[in-house]
């Protein structure tokens, strides 16, 4: 649910913040006071392209922010961005300054657009004015019928994605033949040169720390019998220095058992000294100055760099490209068994495909029937006689195929009786219009809240948002498109602009969107409405800017037939 959207220098707004509430929200206000202007305020926290446009005239930038109740699903979007979450809240904010540069923010944290547009789907849902249901495109109708019935892509897409790829592996193979023949010659050369260099994962590391004691034998030679010597060996050395401060310790450990743990530690002391004296000395008789090995070592990392700077950044690199070209030698020389395995192959992708597209049509045209019956009854309370239709065709030709199925879902309506059914964009009224795209609405969010029962997740929006969703139609039609509103939000949110007095008797919230001047400047401002101030607003919508007495009184039975 949206709890608060707040403007701030955003066009005509100089600072507004709106608690909305549960149930049904309405915003109403006379003609140019901006109530769409709260709407595209929260588009662009959904997502929507921002401009410097936006930016108040005088203003350095402009602010939108909204709070939405947070979901299980919606943190998850989060953590897959690297999001914190704030509890259960959502917080969206867009900054956008007077010379276009915008930044986004969620919960508190630099986010990207692509985070919003993620977002949007599992917190609101918004039907603006320029919205028609001729930019219902393929994709949107088809998703919207799948969404009612909680139908899933995900088994069509997975085996389409098998199919398609060994569909152009094996059209690659079949057209690149003489390529791969040219290509052979070089891939024989390749592999022959990195199978006789016989490299090992490691090598090079293990070549490097030895070329480095042999180039510096001398040095570590000596350097290993000064530390023997020093350690072990003279007069002077650790091992003598330690021996005779044990001695003394020992005298006074007689008479005293305070320096019992300090004799214990001089012992170990001996005994460490004399061990890295001994590895020193090992160390020393082991180092063999060889010019004969450091010259092999220096031609075989010689060898190993001019394999890297031809085939890979590393030994391991190296190896794995000699692989590859071997891979491609084999397909070469097996390629007629190859192409059969692949076609075979090919063909049982297929033939699955098949399957898990049938299962999807059978899904659609059941969900397809049900959702026709339960539209068509929400359309004819809206005021309206209509036949409608959801027709699902299947195209079987693989030229059709793709990860969402072979199905094309088109939706049909006849207005009036002894019309022909037509698809969509063929409806010739607004008022027609908008009916029947609340209706679709209506019907298509009931029937997934009865495909959800019981399951973990749910694709509904927790918020759906109508601007002006009433043009072109008044009165029954407009009492209808009211009560359908007023039901729709039973189960969610709905926030809707309305110039009509028959849908704003149905709010449980009521918003006022009014424009002042103030030192000779505009501010829109909105206010929460009381009971009483709901009366004067529709009073106000029925009869305009004079109220009267019979639209008082008008309204006030709007409000008591409404409550019913």
């Amino acid at each position: 649910m949206l709890l608060e959207l707040r403007a701030e220098n955003y066009i005509v707004v100089d600072n507004v913040t709106v608690a909305f509430g549960p149930g049904l929200n309405l915003l109403t206000g006379e003609t140019g006071a901006g109530k769409s202007i709260l709407i595209d305020a929260l588009g662009l926290l959904l997502g929507e392209k921002a401009s410097a446009e936006i930016v108040r005239h005088g203003a350095e930038r402009a602010l939108v922010a909204c709070v939405f109740e947070a979901t299980p699903w919606a943190l998850e979007i989060l953590e897959a961005n690297g999001l914190d979450a704030a509890g259960e809240e959502i917080i969206l904010r867009r900054e956008v300054t007077s010379s276009g540069k915008a930044r986004v923010f969620v919960n508190n944290q630099p986010a990207t657009v692509s985070v919003l547009k993620a977002l949007a789907p599992e917190l609101a849902l918004v039907h603006a004015q320029s919205d028609s249901l001729g930019a219902f495109d393929q994709l949107q109708q088809r998703s919207l019928l799948d969404r009612s019935a909680g139908i899933s892509e995900e088994s069509v897409s997975e085996v389409f994605s098998r199919w398609s790829q060994l569909r152009d592996k094996l059209a690659v193979m079949q057209t690149d033949e003489q390529d791969r023949l040219r290509m052979a010659d070089l891939w024989r050369f390749q592999a022959k040169e990195i199978d006789q260099a016989q490299l090992e994962a490691g090598e090079e590391e293990s070549l490097v720390a030895e070329k480095r004691v042999l180039a510096n034998a001398e040095k570590l030679y000596a350097a290993a019998l000064g530390a023997h010597d020093v350690l072990y060996e003279s007069a002077t050395s650790a091992e003598v220095a330690l021996r005779a401060g044990l001695k003394q310790m020992e005298e006074l450990l007689r008479y005293d058992m305070r320096w019992e743990e300090a004799v214990q530690q001089l012992v170990a002391a001996r005994a460490t000294v004399g061990d890295l004296a001994e590895q020193a000395r090992e160390f020393a008789e082991k180092i063999q100055a060889s010019p004969e090995r450091l010259e092999e070592i220096e031609d075989r990392l010689a060898l190993i760099d001019r394999l890297k700077r031809k085939y890979g950044a590393s030994v391991a690199e190296v190896i794995a490209y000699g692989e590859q070209v071997r891979d491609k030698l084999d397909e070469i020389e097996n390629r007629d068994q190859l192409l059969a395995d692949l076609a075979a192959e090919l063909t049982k992708a297929a033939n699955g495909y098949v399957a898990a597209a049938e299962a999807l049509t059978a899904q659609r045209s059941a969900a397809a029937k049900r959702l026709t019956k339960r539209a068509e009854g929400e359309i004819n309370q809206l005021a309206m006689k209509a036949q409608f239709q959801i027709a699902v065709t299947a195209e079987r030709e693989e030229t059709a195929w793709s990860a969402h199925g072979w199905d094309t879902v088109e939706y049909r309506i006849a207005t009036n009786p002894g019309e022909p059914l037509k698809p969509l964009d063929k409806i010739a009224s607004g008022g027609e219009m908008s009916r029947v795209l609340l209706a679709l609405k209506v019907s298509v969010e009931e029937s997934a809240n009865s495909t959800a029962k019981g399951k973990h997740k749910t694709q509904l929006p927790r918020t759906l948002v109508f601007d002006e969703i009433d043009i072109g139609i008044g009165g029954s039609a407009a009492e209808a498109v009211g009560q359908k509103l007023k039901t729709l939000a039973r189960g969610q949110q709905v926030l809707c602009i309305t110039h009509l007095p028959q849908i704003a008797a149905f709010a449980d919230q009521h918003f006022l969107i009014e424009k002042q001047e103030h030192g000779g400047r505009t501010k829109t401002g909105v206010r929460h409405l009381s009971n009483d101030q709901r009366r004067q607003e529709i009073a106000r919508m029925l009869s305009g800017a004079q109220v009267t007495d019979t639209s008082l009184k008008h309204a006030e039975q709007m409000l008591k037939t409404s409550a019913k």
